[in-house]
């Protein structure tokens, strides 16, 4: 079986300062808001593609904040198999702003999809989420990447972290061995152990 791709960590954050909204305004200062959203729930969440654009508002927010722990139904997951993935610091700060500045004006207590394009809202498509990664990974890293190249980097971090079956469950793998591919080592590992066979400590 082949060995995911991954992304190290400054890649992750030269992408996630691809999303900086602080320089921005108007209709681009919006998708930023979206982008980054997006690019958190498959970065921090380990969301697939097809997941995170199923999203309804009533997934991610409750009273209009968002919720600590996002539940991922069953009719959404690849799996077909609901689970429950608690949201880092960042995800929701990222889904507070968006709801702040976007959604809490758009929708005002009713469901709906929480990313969307153009004027109809019509829920993003799989394809629009590819293409928006593949434009940002080619302009900060040089080179296109896939959307699941997120959750791989997600689920391979998570492995340095935490027991297998942990990450099985957050991951919504029917099977140990789907998530057997992420306990192989990454560049960010190989160098670790360089560093730490010369370290004055390791002779």
């Amino acid at each position: 079986m082949p060995i995911p791709q991954t992304l190290t960590g400054q890649e992750c954050d030269k992408l996630l300062g691809a999303f900086d909204t602080t320089v921005l305004f108007g209709s681009a200062f919006r998708k930023a808001l979206r982008n980054r959203c997006l690019f958190l729930l498959m970065l921090d969440a380990g969301l697939r593609v097809g997941e995170v654009v199923s999203l309804e508002m009533s997934d991610l927010y409750f009273q209009g904040k968002p919720v600590n722990t996002l539940t991922v139904r069953g009719v959404i997951s690849k799996s077909g198999v609901e689970r429950s993935i608690p949201l880092s610091d960042r995800v929701l700060t990222a889904l507070s702003d968006y709801f702040f500045e976007i959604l809490g004006r758009i929708y005002e207590g009713t469901n709906g999809p929480v990313f969307f394009s153009g004027g109809g809202y019509k829920a993003l498509s799989t394809r629009q989420v590819e293409r928006i990664i593949r434009h940002v990974s080619l302009s900060c890293l040089g080179r296109p990447i896939h959307p699941h190249v997120l959750r791989h980097t997600f689920a391979t971090k998570l492995m340095r972290l935490t027991d297998m079956r942990t990450v099985q469950e957050l991951l919504g793998h029917d099977s140990i061995t789907s998530t057997q591919i992420y306990t192989h080592p990454n560049e960010d590992d190989k160098r670790k152990a360089i560093d730490a066979l010369t370290r004055p400590d390791s002779q």
